[in-house]
Protein backbone atom coordinates (compact mmCIF):
# COMPACT_ATOMS: atom_id res chain seq x y z
CA UNK A 1 0.00 0.00 0.00
CA UNK A 2 2.78 2.57 0.68
CA UNK A 3 4.75 1.67 -2.73
CA UNK A 4 1.28 2.45 -4.22
CA UNK A 5 0.28 5.67 -2.43
CA UNK A 6 4.21 6.87 -3.21
CA UNK A 7 3.52 6.20 -7.00
CA UNK A 8 0.35 7.62 -7.00
CA UNK A 9 1.63 11.01 -5.27
CA UNK A 10 4.66 11.03 -7.80
CA UNK A 11 2.62 10.71 -10.80
CA UNK A 12 0.16 14.13 -9.22
CA UNK A 13 3.24 15.64 -8.90
CA UNK A 14 4.79 15.20 -12.63
CA UNK A 15 0.87 15.55 -13.60
CA UNK A 16 0.91 19.47 -11.33
CA UNK A 17 4.66 20.58 -12.61
CA UNK A 18 3.62 19.72 -16.39
CA UNK A 19 0.14 21.65 -15.64
CA UNK A 20 1.95 23.95 -14.46
CA UNK A 21 5.03 24.41 -17.15
CA UNK A 22 2.44 24.83 -20.23
CA UNK A 23 -0.17 27.31 -18.61
CA UNK A 24 3.21 29.52 -17.63
CA UNK A 25 4.34 29.72 -21.34
CA UNK A 26 0.64 29.60 -22.81
CA UNK A 27 -0.49 32.79 -21.31
CA UNK A 28 3.04 34.35 -22.29
CA UNK A 29 1.85 34.02 -25.54
CA UNK A 30 -1.16 36.24 -25.65
CA UNK A 31 -0.13 39.55 -26.84
CA UNK A 32 0.57 41.88 -24.19
CA UNK A 33 1.81 41.67 -20.17
CA UNK A 34 0.49 42.95 -16.67
CA UNK A 35 1.48 46.75 -17.74
CA UNK A 36 -0.47 47.19 -21.02
CA UNK A 37 -3.60 47.35 -20.32
CA UNK A 38 -3.77 48.75 -16.82
CA UNK A 39 -3.38 52.77 -15.90
CA UNK A 40 -3.00 54.16 -19.60
CA UNK A 41 -1.88 57.33 -18.07
CA UNK A 42 1.38 55.64 -17.22
CA UNK A 43 4.18 56.68 -19.65
CA UNK A 44 5.81 54.15 -21.88
CA UNK A 45 8.99 54.35 -20.04
CA UNK A 46 7.31 53.87 -17.08
CA UNK A 47 5.93 50.79 -17.63
CA UNK A 48 9.55 49.83 -19.79
CA UNK A 49 10.65 49.81 -15.91
CA UNK A 50 8.62 48.09 -14.24
CA UNK A 51 8.62 45.27 -16.85
CA UNK A 52 12.51 45.41 -16.24
CA UNK A 53 11.88 45.01 -12.26
CA UNK A 54 9.47 42.35 -12.57
CA UNK A 55 11.61 40.28 -15.33
CA UNK A 56 9.08 40.40 -18.18
CA UNK A 57 11.27 41.89 -20.50
CA UNK A 58 13.90 38.33 -20.20
CA UNK A 59 12.85 35.32 -22.52
CA UNK A 60 10.03 33.20 -21.43
CA UNK A 61 12.55 30.04 -20.29
CA UNK A 62 14.87 33.04 -17.85
CA UNK A 63 11.09 34.21 -16.76
CA UNK A 64 10.02 30.47 -15.53
CA UNK A 65 13.40 29.72 -13.83
CA UNK A 66 13.26 32.49 -11.76
CA UNK A 67 9.56 31.29 -10.96
CA UNK A 68 10.75 27.99 -10.49
CA UNK A 69 13.47 29.69 -8.03
CA UNK A 70 10.95 31.57 -6.18
CA UNK A 71 8.67 29.14 -5.80
CA UNK A 72 11.23 26.96 -4.44
CA UNK A 73 11.25 29.42 -1.62
CA UNK A 74 7.48 29.25 -0.97
CA UNK A 75 6.91 32.71 -3.14
CA UNK A 76 4.37 32.23 -6.01
CA UNK A 77 4.90 35.76 -7.37
CA UNK A 78 3.28 39.45 -6.90
CA UNK A 79 0.01 40.16 -8.17
CA UNK A 80 -0.79 43.39 -10.10
CA UNK A 81 -4.09 43.60 -10.40
CA UNK A 82 -4.75 42.55 -6.94
CA UNK A 83 -2.29 44.94 -5.44
CA UNK A 84 -0.89 41.74 -2.88
CA UNK A 85 0.95 38.81 -3.06
CA UNK A 86 -0.38 35.64 -5.01
CA UNK A 87 0.09 33.87 -1.95
CA UNK A 88 -1.99 35.85 0.41
CA UNK A 89 -4.90 36.28 -2.36
CA UNK A 90 -5.03 32.48 -2.96
CA UNK A 91 -5.21 31.83 0.93
CA UNK A 92 -7.95 34.16 1.24
CA UNK A 93 -9.51 32.35 -2.22
CA UNK A 94 -9.16 28.68 -1.83
CA UNK A 95 -11.21 28.30 1.34
CA UNK A 96 -14.21 29.73 -0.29
CA UNK A 97 -13.81 27.44 -3.61
CA UNK A 98 -13.44 24.44 -0.95
CA UNK A 99 -16.79 25.24 0.54
CA UNK A 100 -18.68 25.55 -2.74
CA UNK A 101 -17.02 22.58 -4.28
CA UNK A 102 -17.72 20.57 -1.05
CA UNK A 103 -21.63 21.78 -0.75
CA UNK A 104 -21.69 21.11 -4.72
CA UNK A 105 -20.24 17.26 -3.76
CA UNK A 106 -21.82 16.76 -1.39
CA UNK A 107 -25.34 17.64 -2.60
CA UNK A 108 -24.71 16.08 -6.25
CA UNK A 109 -23.71 13.02 -4.79
CA UNK A 110 -27.06 12.74 -1.88
CA UNK A 111 -28.96 13.61 -5.24
CA UNK A 112 -26.97 11.76 -8.10
CA UNK A 113 -27.51 8.21 -6.07
CA UNK A 114 -30.82 8.56 -4.61
CA UNK A 115 -32.03 9.29 -8.46
CA UNK A 116 -30.22 6.65 -9.78
CA UNK A 117 -31.29 4.49 -7.25
CA UNK A 118 -35.26 4.97 -8.17
CA UNK A 119 -34.34 4.76 -11.96
CA UNK A 120 -32.59 1.22 -11.44
CA UNK A 121 -36.05 0.19 -8.90
CA UNK A 122 -38.34 1.03 -11.42
CA UNK A 123 -36.44 0.47 -14.45
CA UNK A 124 -38.38 0.84 -17.76
CA UNK A 125 -41.17 3.02 -15.80
CA UNK A 126 -42.36 6.03 -17.35
CA UNK A 127 -40.30 7.55 -14.06
CA UNK A 128 -37.69 6.21 -15.42
CA UNK A 129 -37.67 7.31 -18.71
CA UNK A 130 -38.60 11.15 -17.71
CA UNK A 131 -36.00 11.55 -14.90
CA UNK A 132 -33.72 9.77 -17.80
CA UNK A 133 -34.59 13.06 -19.86
CA UNK A 134 -34.32 15.73 -17.20
CA UNK A 135 -31.19 13.98 -16.17
CA UNK A 136 -30.21 14.52 -20.22
CA UNK A 137 -30.96 17.88 -20.15
CA UNK A 138 -28.83 19.08 -17.11
CA UNK A 139 -26.02 16.97 -18.79
CA UNK A 140 -26.13 18.45 -22.06
CA UNK A 141 -26.54 22.42 -20.63
CA UNK A 142 -23.07 24.74 -20.42
CA UNK A 143 -22.14 25.48 -16.88
CA UNK A 144 -22.14 28.85 -17.66
CA UNK A 145 -25.58 29.18 -19.29
CA UNK A 146 -27.01 26.88 -16.60
CA UNK A 147 -25.82 29.70 -13.65
CA UNK A 148 -27.29 32.43 -15.60
CA UNK A 149 -30.52 30.71 -16.53
CA UNK A 150 -30.64 30.35 -12.26
CA UNK A 151 -29.20 33.52 -11.68
CA UNK A 152 -32.31 34.94 -13.70
CA UNK A 153 -34.88 32.19 -12.42
CA UNK A 154 -34.09 32.51 -8.82
CA UNK A 155 -32.63 36.29 -8.26
CA UNK A 156 -34.42 38.13 -10.05
CA UNK A 157 -37.61 37.26 -11.49
CA UNK A 158 -38.55 35.24 -8.44
CA UNK A 159 -36.00 36.75 -6.03
CA UNK A 160 -35.34 33.39 -3.54
CA UNK A 161 -31.68 34.02 -2.84
CA UNK A 162 -29.27 36.77 -3.20
CA UNK A 163 -27.66 37.33 -6.73
CA UNK A 164 -24.10 37.24 -6.31
CA UNK A 165 -21.22 37.39 -3.71
CA UNK A 166 -20.74 35.72 -0.61
CA UNK A 167 -22.25 37.87 1.85
CA UNK A 168 -24.08 40.70 2.16
CA UNK A 169 -21.57 43.64 1.84
CA UNK A 170 -23.53 46.19 4.27
CA UNK A 171 -25.70 44.24 6.99
CA UNK A 172 -23.08 41.30 7.28
CA UNK A 173 -20.82 42.19 10.14
CA UNK A 174 -23.95 43.33 12.11
CA UNK A 175 -25.50 39.93 11.85
CA UNK A 176 -25.56 37.60 14.93
CA UNK A 177 -23.27 34.50 14.66
CA UNK A 178 -25.98 32.83 13.55
CA UNK A 179 -27.37 35.23 10.93
CA UNK A 180 -23.81 35.47 9.51
CA UNK A 181 -24.07 31.50 8.78
CA UNK A 182 -27.31 32.14 7.70
CA UNK A 183 -26.27 34.81 5.04
CA UNK A 184 -23.33 32.77 3.32
CA UNK A 185 -25.60 30.01 3.05
CA UNK A 186 -28.21 31.87 0.99
CA UNK A 187 -25.35 33.18 -1.14
CA UNK A 188 -23.70 29.54 -1.36
CA UNK A 189 -26.86 27.98 -2.61
CA UNK A 190 -27.13 29.23 -5.90
CA UNK A 191 -23.86 28.18 -7.46
CA UNK A 192 -23.57 25.18 -5.40
CA UNK A 193 -26.78 23.99 -6.72
CA UNK A 194 -25.61 24.77 -10.22
CA UNK A 195 -22.58 22.89 -10.15
CA UNK A 196 -24.55 20.04 -8.37
CA UNK A 197 -26.72 19.70 -10.89
CA UNK A 198 -24.02 19.43 -13.59
CA UNK A 199 -22.76 16.57 -11.86
CA UNK A 200 -25.34 14.80 -10.42
CA UNK A 201 -26.49 13.44 -13.82
CA UNK A 202 -23.50 12.16 -14.39
CA UNK A 203 -24.17 10.30 -11.24
CA UNK A 204 -27.17 9.13 -11.66
CA UNK A 205 -26.67 7.36 -14.81
CA UNK A 206 -23.37 5.92 -13.56
CA UNK A 207 -25.36 4.91 -10.14
CA UNK A 208 -28.80 3.44 -12.25
CA UNK A 209 -26.02 0.99 -14.25
CA UNK A 210 -24.41 -0.35 -11.16
CA UNK A 211 -27.15 -1.50 -9.43
CA UNK A 212 -28.93 -2.77 -12.13
CA UNK A 213 -25.72 -4.83 -12.63
CA UNK A 214 -26.24 -5.93 -8.52
CA UNK A 215 -30.10 -6.14 -8.90
CA UNK A 216 -29.76 -9.50 -10.37
CA UNK A 217 -27.17 -11.45 -8.20
CA UNK A 218 -27.47 -14.57 -5.86
CA UNK A 219 -27.11 -12.61 -2.73
CA UNK A 220 -29.31 -10.00 -3.63
CA UNK A 221 -31.97 -12.99 -4.50
CA UNK A 222 -31.65 -14.67 -1.20
CA UNK A 223 -32.15 -11.29 0.85
CA UNK A 224 -35.89 -11.48 -0.89
CA UNK A 225 -36.17 -15.12 -0.05
CA UNK A 226 -35.69 -14.27 3.52
CA UNK A 227 -38.46 -12.22 3.34
CA UNK A 228 -37.30 -8.70 3.71
CA UNK A 229 -38.78 -5.94 2.00
CA UNK A 230 -38.08 -4.37 -1.02
CA UNK A 231 -37.18 -1.47 0.26
CA UNK A 232 -34.25 -3.20 2.91
CA UNK A 233 -33.20 -5.58 0.25
CA UNK A 234 -32.25 -2.32 -2.33
CA UNK A 235 -31.10 -0.18 0.43
CA UNK A 236 -28.64 -2.42 2.85
CA UNK A 237 -27.70 -5.15 0.40
CA UNK A 238 -27.79 -3.99 -3.05
CA UNK A 239 -26.85 -0.42 -3.04
CA UNK A 240 -24.07 -1.15 -0.70
CA UNK A 241 -22.34 -3.62 -3.32
CA UNK A 242 -23.28 -0.74 -5.81
CA UNK A 243 -21.88 2.12 -4.60
CA UNK A 244 -18.34 0.94 -4.83
CA UNK A 245 -18.21 1.50 -8.82
CA UNK A 246 -19.43 5.29 -7.77
CA UNK A 247 -16.62 5.90 -5.69
CA UNK A 248 -14.42 6.38 -8.75
CA UNK A 249 -16.39 9.27 -10.06
CA UNK A 250 -15.19 11.19 -6.60
CA UNK A 251 -11.95 11.72 -8.24
CA UNK A 252 -13.95 12.36 -11.89
CA UNK A 253 -15.56 14.56 -10.65
CA UNK A 254 -13.25 17.17 -8.92
CA UNK A 255 -11.66 18.25 -12.14
CA UNK A 256 -15.34 19.12 -13.78
CA UNK A 257 -16.18 20.77 -10.38
CA UNK A 258 -12.29 23.01 -10.65
CA UNK A 259 -13.33 23.60 -14.45
CA UNK A 260 -16.96 24.58 -13.53
CA UNK A 261 -16.17 26.60 -10.48
CA UNK A 262 -14.20 28.59 -13.05
CA UNK A 263 -17.31 29.94 -15.00
CA UNK A 264 -20.06 29.61 -12.09
CA UNK A 265 -18.63 31.85 -9.74
CA UNK A 266 -17.86 34.44 -12.08
CA UNK A 267 -21.41 34.66 -12.86
CA UNK A 268 -22.57 34.33 -9.24
CA UNK A 269 -19.37 36.90 -8.05
CA UNK A 270 -18.36 34.34 -5.59
CA UNK A 271 -15.02 35.39 -4.67
CA UNK A 272 -13.12 32.45 -4.77
CA UNK A 273 -10.09 30.87 -6.95
CA UNK A 274 -12.26 30.59 -10.24
CA UNK A 275 -13.55 34.43 -9.99
CA UNK A 276 -9.93 35.25 -8.95
CA UNK A 277 -8.74 33.37 -11.82
CA UNK A 278 -11.30 34.53 -14.69
CA UNK A 279 -10.32 38.32 -13.41
CA UNK A 280 -6.49 37.63 -13.43
CA UNK A 281 -6.55 36.39 -16.73
CA UNK A 282 -8.58 39.34 -18.37
CA UNK A 283 -5.81 41.44 -16.42
CA UNK A 284 -2.53 39.09 -17.66
CA UNK A 285 -2.03 38.76 -14.20
CA UNK A 286 0.83 36.16 -15.11
CA UNK A 287 1.90 34.95 -11.48
CA UNK A 288 -1.90 34.91 -9.87
CA UNK A 289 -2.84 32.80 -13.10
CA UNK A 290 0.05 30.81 -12.49
CA UNK A 291 -0.78 30.28 -8.97
CA UNK A 292 -4.22 29.57 -9.59
CA UNK A 293 -3.04 26.84 -12.07
CA UNK A 294 -0.43 25.21 -9.87
CA UNK A 295 -3.33 25.55 -6.71
CA UNK A 296 -5.83 23.97 -8.97
CA UNK A 297 -3.67 20.79 -10.19
CA UNK A 298 -2.61 20.33 -6.82
CA UNK A 299 -6.57 19.98 -5.74
CA UNK A 300 -7.19 17.80 -8.51
CA UNK A 301 -4.25 15.38 -8.41
CA UNK A 302 -5.22 14.92 -4.40
CA UNK A 303 -9.06 14.42 -5.25
CA UNK A 304 -8.18 11.87 -7.87
CA UNK A 305 -5.45 10.27 -5.08
CA UNK A 306 -8.48 10.52 -2.34
CA UNK A 307 -11.10 8.27 -4.26
CA UNK A 308 -8.19 5.61 -5.44
CA UNK A 309 -7.34 5.47 -1.76
CA UNK A 310 -11.02 5.12 -0.61
CA UNK A 311 -11.73 2.85 -3.51
CA UNK A 312 -8.35 0.69 -1.86
CA UNK A 313 -10.63 0.80 1.27
CA UNK A 314 -13.85 -0.25 0.42
CA UNK A 315 -12.07 -3.67 -1.94
CA UNK A 316 -9.40 -5.41 0.65
CA UNK A 317 -8.10 -7.37 -3.20
CA UNK A 318 -6.39 -3.71 -3.90
CA UNK A 319 -4.48 -3.64 -0.72
CA UNK A 320 -2.58 -6.56 -1.05
CA UNK A 321 -1.03 -4.98 -4.63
Amino acid sequence: MRRYLAARLLQSLIVVVLVTTISFFLIRLAPGDPFSFTDFTMSSAAREQLRVEYGYNQPAPQQFIRFLGNVAHGRLGYSHSMQRNVGTVLAEAVPRTLLLMSAALFAAFALGIAVGALQAVGRGSWLDRATSAVLLLFYSIPDFWLALMALLALAYWIPIFPSGGMMDPVLHDYMSLGGRIRDVLAHLALPALTLALLSAAGIARYQRAALLDVLPLDFVRTARAKGLGERTVVMKHALRNALLPVITLLGLSLPALVGGAFFVEKVFAWPGMGYVAANAISARDYDLVTGTVIVGGIMVALGSLLADLLYALADPRLRTR
